[in-house]
């Protein structure tokens, strides 16, 4: 017991280094992706100084593969920033790239207490998979195994992350959690159902798909606060949260400081 009390005190200051107390992100990876992306890692530097960063395994994870539905996902978020609201972390800040992204904007709609969240080239459009005819079969199919009540039924489909494609066989309610076109992966619809105010960040490259849908395709969906802002980098879908790690870190000192 005191053996494994002290590896997790190591981990722990392992992780994080001096950083202001009462001030935590959780910041999460992309669809395929993992804990120590590539793609955070100059950015969840340059926060450390600000905040802790928690770099979380999500279940759209290389690793894990879908392995629990999105709401679970969210609900396991929620008891993460409960504990830390115990332990006297006055911020938290939900803050994700591509679909961490989409999961940041699906907690403010389901569970609805972070206090600002942060949304880095957001990614992955369920509604977009479906309208091209890509998840439809997929999608259709997970529900009717849900109404005939056989939620574990294993449904086979098409994954999609900026153009390349991925084969899974996921549990019908699995599957319809995170590929439902109008569900909690639908982000104009998870934005306008903020359930309160919440400073908002939208980051978004030139150069990624996603650009020239502008602010009116989620961002100007959301609750205003005198926080909220749209900034666009000269990137691609990937290098986004690098170039715009500057002008993240100045806005979540904003939040910080309120």
């Amino acid at each position: 017991m005191i053996r494994g009390l002290a590896t997790a005190m190591l981990m722990l200051l392992t992780v994080w280094p001096a950083q202001a107390a009462d001030c935590v992100v959780i910041l999460m990876h992309g669809k395929w992706g993992g804990p120590k992306s590539p793609h955070l890692k100059v950015l969840s530097e340059k926060i450390e100084p600000v905040c802790r960063v928690e770099m979380r395994n999500m279940p759209w994870s290389r690793l894990r593969n879908y392995d629990q539905t999105y709401q679970d996902a969210l609900d396991d978020l929620a008891l993460a920033v409960a504990q830390y609201r115990q332990t006297g972390s006055k911020t938290v800040i939900l803050a994700g790239h591509s679909f961490g992204a989409n999961a940041a904007l699906a907690y403010q709609a389901a569970i609805g207490d972070a206090d600002a969240v942060v949304a880095l080239a957001p990614g992955h459009s369920p509604a977009n998979m479906y309208q091209s005819g890509l998840s439809v079969r997929a999608v259709d199919e997970a529900k009717s195994q849900i109404a005939a009540g056989n939620p574990g039924a294993k449904v086979a489909m098409t994954d999609l992350n900026q153009g390349e494609r991925k084969e899974f066989e996921l549990r019908a309610d699995i599957l319809s959690s995170y590929f439902d076109p109008t569900g909690l992966g639908h982000m104009p619809g998870t934005v306008a159902r903020f359930k309160r105010p919440t400073p908002f960040l939208w980051v978004i490259g030139t150069q990624d798909p996603l650009f020239r849908q502008g602010q009116a395709y989620a961002f100007d969906r959301a609750p205003n606060t005198p926080l909220n802002q749209y900034i666009v980098v000269e990137a691609g879908h990937a290098a986004t949260p690098e170039v715009a790690a500057g002008q993240v870190v100045e806005w979540i000192e904003a939040v910080a400081a309120r």
